[in-house]
């Protein structure tokens, strides 16, 4: 009961020195809010951008798989050699690959779409209807084609919101003809919008086609040939077995040799998913490592301000000793002086840190809460910066002579 008393007191004696010293008081308390206040925002916006980037991707399809072609290196002479992708390729894959539900096949390239008066430069892309399933593509006014079109190759396409605004404004575009290049195209349906990729690209801004249309009335390819092929795995889970039978299958097409360089290469949303939360986790290290900083300098503050403090008060430090305070009890009451300077400074910067990460949540459009752990660790560590930077100055107080004391003007 006498140890409960004798902290009590000391913390009555803490609160009076900060209430005489409001000023100085306030700017000790200022560094320590900034820290804390920094540790839990940077905390928080990170955990909700990083859930914010993981939707976004996962509302993309978490399981899509993109094969895309690559350059390879032969032996010996060591040329490059273009590497190619083929609708047999995709064919291919949906029959043999066991992780696949579907593959699409796609061309895709940048031209210019006219109606009426109004033109514009836009994405025009040829696929078939697999790809749409697999990127979870939805349509907002009008209809999907119909296998049908892509075996006659009909000209018919669908349009992002993006274009359908600027050709059309208000009006509906459905069933209007457009100009692409210089063929007519039926306007069978508008895509729901998606809003900006990851890489700021506008997803909207673009016109979609059959495979066949595309090569005979925008732009001229081989037979078979296609830019891209896009795979759907049956789950997320199982992304990584899906790439290996991709890329067994292709390789085995491709006659490639195990242990020469691919002429493709795989990468899934799943892969795109875990390299974004780690890209998240560095800058998160980095900028907590800027709060810690933060916090260092309201540590050092802190004890600038308590050896201040014993350096003014040495006098009494000196009566204390002199009617029997013993060295634990200055000891005790300066440092904890200096833990209650810092815990209303971790309080203080926690609220504002809770009320930064939800304003600047709201403004971004995340939906982000702050961390509890954060808000424990940040207050937890005000208190240890506490004790760890006011031990010197308490200590220093406490093994002053009180003679020597006594006689300080």
């Amino acid at each position: 009961m006498s140890s409960l008393t004798l902290v009590w007191n000391a913390i009555r004696l803490a609160l009076g020195a900060i209430q005489r010293n409001k000023t100085r008081a306030a700017l000790t308390v200022l560094g320590i809010l900034i820290g804390v206040a920094a540790v839990v925002t940077v905390t928080g916006l990170a955990d909700g951008a990083s859930e914010e980037v993981g939707g976004q991707i996962d509302s993309f399809s978490a399981n899509a798989i993109w094969i895309n072609p690559d350059t390879t290196q032969t032996s010996g002479a060591r040329t490059r050699a273009t590497g190619r992708l083929t609708e047999n390729d995709a064919r291919a894959i949906g029959r043999e690959a066991v992780s696949i539900t579907g593959e699409a096949p796609f061309l895709s390239t940048s031209g210019q779409v006219v109606y009426g008066d109004r033109n514009l430069q836009t994405s025009i892309m040829g696929t078939r209807l697999p790809y749409f399933a697999i990127r979870k593509w939805k349509i907002g006014k009008g209809e999907f084609w119909q296998e049908s079109d892509e075996i006659l190759k009909s000209k018919v396409c669908i349009l992002g919101a993006t274009v359908a605004t600027k050709l059309f404004g208000t009006d509906d575009p459905v069933g209007h003809t457009i100009r692409v290049g210089r063929s007519p195209f039926r306007v069978i349906g508008v895509f729901e919008p998606r809003g900006s990729s990851l890489f700021g690209d506008d997803q909207d801004d673009r016109v979609m086609m059959t495979t066949g249309a595309y090569r005979v009335h925008v732009v001229p390819t081989s037979p078979g040939r296609v830019d891209s092929i896009v795979a759907g795995a049956t789950s997320p889970e199982v992304t990584d077995r899906a790439s290996q039978q991709i890329t067994s299958i292709l390789r085995q097409r491709h006659h490639i040799p195990d242990g020469l360089p691919l002429d493709f290469r795989t990468e899934s949303q799943a892969e795109m998913r875990q390299a974004t939360q780690t890209i998240g986790l560095v800058l998160q290290a980095l900028l907590l490592g800027v709060a810690a900083i933060s916090l260092l300098v309201g540590g050092i503050g802190v004890m600038n301000i308590m050896l201040v403090s014993v350096a003014e008060r040495t006098r009494e430090i000196g009566i204390r000793m002199s009617i029997g305070a013993r060295e634990r009890d200055i000891l005790l009451q300066f440092l904890i002086e200096a833990v209650v300077l810092s815990v209303i400074g971790g309080l203080l910067g926690a609220a504002f840190g809770v009320t930064a990460t939800v304003g600047l949540g709201h403004a971004l459009g995340w939906k982000v809460s702050p961390s509890p752990v954060a808000l424990a660790l940040a207050i937890a560590t005000s208190g240890g910066i506490g004790v760890g930077f006011g031990f010197f100055p308490a200590r220093s107080a406490a093994k002053m002579d009180p003679i020597d004391a006594l006689r300080t003007e």
